[in-house]
């Protein structure tokens, strides 16, 4: 075991999500089960170490609705385009790798960044390089330049979104010279 234990206060959230997921995969939110859920997730957290994720004390429940309205469209319209791409030229599409820079260096970020794009269809990341908080997404329909440029831009404007939802003060005020906003 490497680094520092963490609290118990800092790990309940953690324990608490282990259980809740538990009870998902079981299927079974009796007492019992959650009892021996609660047993397992102590124990997987003792001898798993992971360091502690670095929460930024803030999130803007607003924004985060409307992030989810648009991520939602964002799913479906990106569903109906890879529909419309495997109907229409089937094997012929051409796809690519980008790789995209990001603004933050949290790995709350940096994770929750790659799972919004991933979810995406049409999309998926392939690589994180977490010494450079890049993203290496592999994206369908990429055939030049200019839609790779278009898909870092997706990802940079998602990763944007999230910072303004749970980012630090520090990263939304510097988002925010950033778009001049």
């Amino acid at each position: 075991m490497t680094g520092k234990r963490i609290s118990l206060r800092q790990e309940l959230p953690l324990l608490v999500w282990l259980v809740i997921v538990w009870g998902a995969l079981w299927q079974d939110f009796s007492a019992g089960n959650l009892l021996f859920g609660a047993l397992i997730a102590v124990l997987v957290a003792r001898m798993f170490y992971l360091p502690p994720v670095e929460l930024g004390g803030r999130f803007n429940v607003l924004r985060a609705v409307t992030f989810a309205v648009g991520f939602l469209a964002k799913v479906v319209a990106a569903s109906f385009q890879v529909l419309s791409l495997a109907v229409l030229r089937g094997p012929r599409v051409i796809s690519a790798v980008v790789a995209v820079p990001l603004r933050s260096h949290s790995d709350l970020l940096v994770t929750a960044t790659g799972h919004v794009i991933s979810l995406i269809p049409g999309s998926l990341v392939v690589e994180v390089d977490r010494t450079t908080s890049t993203l290496y997404i592999h994206g369908i329909n990429v055939r030049d330049a200019v839609d790779a440029a278009k898909l870092r831009k997706e990802v940079r404007d998602a990763e944007a979104g999230l910072i303004r939802i749970m980012g630090t003060r520090a990263e939304v005020a510097a988002l925010n010279r950033e778009v001049g906003a």
